[in-house]
């Protein structure tokens, strides 16, 4: 925490370390760093011999100090009488004057913090400052001014010496850390009234408490409640280009809590699920909190405003203005709020205003919430602005005009997903080692992998596998069912609501309803559709289903009770994953016996999984009859789909078996490069569980397969491709060095670069690839891609490593004598002309090859 007594001092670090310094002697000319601890009382600069009075050196010190701090002082804020600052002056001054009596050596300072430090100066001086009377105001001066010396003492210690520095790495950046963020407050914060002070420490508080907690998905209400500190997963967010995830591109791509670092005004989109919400919770919470050590200093001395849309938009009202911010979302301290008090927040440009759930509002009304962020950001420019939305609600470039940048929230990673299952079990007081099973089933099976993408659906396989103790159906088919049955059935029943709509809908009717739903979107190539569609939809099938209500009766307590349907806006419905609505369609489509609508769809992408689950929930006469057509068609992905489809068919003709395998063998393994490129494109990772291993095909068809699996670029395909990592090929070694910017590349440098034999060509294209390849120990064949900076190369590159090099770009104007540093350097290959001068100085002993040498 940035303490109150620090800021309370109100002097900046550029009066207050001059003034520390003098406490200290002066490094002798030429003596460098300390390299040691030394003790602090031998590093005070006045004399040792006066221990029994405050050395007027340092009283001058704590005089100026207070001067300072009572100079600094605001029309608001209650000053100490004269004879009081005399007071606090020599109180101060015993205090300082302590330094020469502590005991501890100056790394043991460091260690204790600037709380506990001033603590220690006190308590050696507790007599004598009793002695001075220090009235409220006056001593509370003197904490503060004795905080805010601490602060600056212990940051010294760690500039003056290099064993601190080494010793207490963390310990020394998060006393710069608060130095900075100190000097910020003092910038951002103006001198409040003693009113608008008391309010927003008030206001921080209910911040702290309405957004520091989350529920934990599909846990009971005993146990629900999950510390934000604890839950809050740090996700990253992505420019996309051209409508496409632009990671692999090189696009931006940053922590998302950092996007208000880089832009004050953003837009960030998501789909259900990703965490934007928690985001948004976090981002208050942080900025209400005025913490240090988060690294945010963006968000240091702000005022956070939630402002969920769902719940200040009113039928036929206005948008609030900012006096109305606080009692437009139902803020219990909103009527303490001192008058004017949102405006002078935003005025002095310390506003974070978090705009969640642009989707959640009425299409008709979003252009005039557009027009409410263009008037306020026009009104108060330099505050921190947040809008977030899911993909599909509003078009690219929305708040282009209004000066706001575009980002995406991007789905977890693997890492990502191993930190969330550990937290939840924690959180959750389950056993680690059920955690534990659950990751490596995420891992080894594609079907949880492609749920396991957003922190929601995380929540609910967490549930799911520890409600069933450490057990997951390995099949899709049983898996979705047992996850319908927890969302649709058990979780209200185990949490004894007793229907609080007033209506009951059995578990068997909840899914023929929605699987309605689900076929029609899925028919119409729609992602949601109008609730008056799903009303109608419902209306028309509630007669047959013995129920009491209308269809609106009965869609309501689907939305309500489900889980699985949500409004993303006003008037539009949609699933809260696609995952569920493949499923409850594809069991729609068998009973409505549509197999040729199924079949004739089966080249596009987003059908893919409905055919499946399709062929999964169809009976075995009716799942032969789609693999025939599927293989009829004659398509690398019919073959494909067909092939896959053999995994979920419950009983499958011997006959039929043999045709579609007849039909995969047709196209793997793939006979050349052309053909592993297609292969990937067309049957994405319905091909990675048809590759052979290594130890099944020869040199030139393993390398063909290794290929053909890099190409799909997941996770899958890279615990797939750890079986070739030690394969003696060169191919086979060519194409997995080839390959790594295709993956998570850390993950990749970790599980297959790091066991190779290191003999193919690995490409760099920036500081970020050269330090990955340092960690796992250097490289011996390095290509650097584009422009480059020598030091880069020679402080990355690990030297005993590297045997051959490549520069595609021009040789910089240190021309290539600095090749030196890597000694067991055998060829540099320079794809540019090279003049005589440059060639001269290839170090002897290695070989270049350039396409021209050039006179000059």
């Amino acid at each position: 925490m940035v303490d109150a007594g620090v800021l309370g001092a109100r002097i900046a670090s550029s009066a207050v370390a001059p003034l520390v310094k003098r406490l200290f002697v002066k490094d002798q000319p030429g003596a460098g760093l300390a390299s040691r601890p030394v003790r602090i009382s031998a590093l005070v600069s006045f004399g040792r011999e006066k221990r029994n009075v405050t050395p007027k050196d340092v009283e001058k010190i704590a005089d100026e100090l207070v001067r300072r701090a009572l100079k600094a002082a605001g029309p608001g804020e209650r000053p100490v009488r004269a004879e009081e600052a005399v007071a606090v002056k020599h109180a101060l001054g015993h205090s300082l004057a302590a330094l020469g009596e502590i005991t501890i050596e100056d790394y043991e300072a460091v260690a204790l913090g600037p709380e506990e430090f001033a603590r220690r100066l006190r308590s050696n001086t507790n007599t004598a400052v009793a002695s001075f009377g220090l009235g409220g105001d006056a001593e509370l001066l003197y904490e503060q001014l004795l905080h805010t010396a601490s602060l600056h003492i212990l940051n010294f210690f760690t500039q003056r010496s290099t064993y601190i520095a080494r010793q207490q790495t963390m310990q020394s950046r998060q006393l710069a850390r608060l130095v900075q963020a100190v000097d910020l407050l003092l910038e951002r914060l103006p001198s409040q009234s003693v009113e608008d002070a008391g309010f927003e420490a008030r206001y921080a508080d209910h911040i702290a408490g309405r957004y520091g907690t989350l529920t934990i998905y599909g846990l009971d209400t005993g146990t629900s409640e999950w510390s934000l500190d604890t839950a809050y997963l740090s996700l990253e967010a992505t420019r996309e280009r051209d409508g496409r995830d632009d990671r692999r591109a090189g696009g931006l791509q940053i922590p998302a809590e950092q996007v208000l670092a880089q832009h004050d005004q953003v837009l960030l989109r998501g789909v259900a699920g990703s965490g934007k919400t928690t985001l948004v919770q976090w981002l208050a919470v942080t900025a209400a909190s005025r913490t240090y050590d988060h690294g945010l200093a963006h968000l240091i001395g702000r005022v956070p405003f939630v402002l969920p849309l769902r719940r200040i938009v009113r039928p036929g009202a206005e948008f609030p203005i900012p006096g109305d911010f606080l009692k437009a979302v139902g803020c219990p301290v909103a009527g303490e709020q001192p008058s004017g008090w949102v405006e002078r927040v935003l005025r002095a440009q310390r506003g974070v205003l978090l705009v969640d759930g642009m989707d959640e509002i009425a299409g008709d009304r979003r252009d005039a919430a557009r027009r409410w962020l263009r008037e306020l950001t026009r009104t108060f420019p330099g505050n921190l602005w947040l809008v977030t939305s899911r993909p599909s609600a509003v078009p690219e470039r929305w708040l282009g005009s209004a000066g706001f940048h575009e980002l995406t929230l991007s789905p977890m990673a693997r890492d990502d997903v191993a930190t969330f299952v550990r937290r939840w079990h924690r959180a959750a007081g389950a056993d680690e080692a059920v955690g534990v099973s659950l990751l490596q089933a995420v891992r080894t099976t594609s079907e949880l992998n492609r749920l396991a993408t957003n922190p929601l659906m995380c929540g609910m396989l967490c549930a799911l596998h520890r409600d069933r103790r450490g057990f997951l159906p390995q099949d899709r088919k049983s898996l979705y069912e047992a996850a319908l049955t927890m969302l649709l059935e058990r979780r209200d029943r185990e949490r004894e609501l007793d229907h609080p709509d007033g209506l009951r809908i059995p578990y068997a009717t909840q899914v023929q309803l929605l699987q309605k739903l689900a076929w029609w979107l899925i028919r119409n190539g729609r992602a949601e559709m109008d609730r008056s569609n799903a009303v109608h939809i419902i209306g028309r099938a509630v007669p047959a289903m013995n129920l009491d209500g209308s269809g609106e009766d009965v869609y309501r307590s689907l939305l309500l009770r489900s889980g699985l349907l949500r409004e993303p806006a006003e008037g539009r419905v949609d699933f809260l994953h696609r995952t569920f609505q493949d499923y409850l369609g594809a069991r729609l489509a068998v009973q409505e016996l549509d197999f040729d609508l199924l079949v004739n769809n089966s080249e596009q992408d987003e059908w893919e999984d409905v055919i499946l689950l399709a062929i999964a929930h169809a009976r075995p006469k009716e799942a032969e009859q789609m693999l025939r057509r599927l293989v009829g068609q004659g398509t690398p992905r019919g073959k494909l789909l067909a092939s896959a489809g053999l995994r979920y068919a419950a009983e499958v003709e011997p006959s039929v078996r043999g045709l579609v395998e007849q039909g995969v063998r047709s196209l793997v393994p793939p006979r050349e490069r052309s053909e592993a490129e297609g292969l990937a494109r067309a049957g994405g990772d319905l091909l990675l569980p048809l590759l052979p291993g290594p130890e099944e095909t020869d040199g030139i068809t393993t390398h063909l397969v290794a290929w053909a699996a890099a190409q799909l670029g997941s996770d899958a395909a890279l615990h797939f491709l750890t079986r070739f990592r030690d394969h003696h090929d060169e191919r086979v070694q060519y194409a997995l060095a080839s390959s790594w910017h295709y993956f998570d590349q850390e993950l990749y440098a970790r599980e297959i670069l790091a066991h190779m034999v290191r003999q193919s060509t690995v490409t760099v294209r920036n500081t970020e690839d050269l330090h990955m390849l340092r960690s796992i120990g250097g490289w011996a064949h390095i290509m650097v891609a584009g422009a480059y900076r020598v030091e880069d190369l020679t402080e990355l590159i690990v030297p005993e490593r590297l045997t051959i090099l490549l520069l595609d770009a021009p040789h910089p104007a240190e021309g290539l004598a600095w090749l030196s540093a890597f000694p067991n350097l055998a060829e540099v290959h320079v794809e540019t002309e090279v003049s005589v001068t440059v060639a001269q100085q290839v170090p002897t002993g290695v070989k270049l090859i350039t396409p021209n040498i050039s006179p000059s």
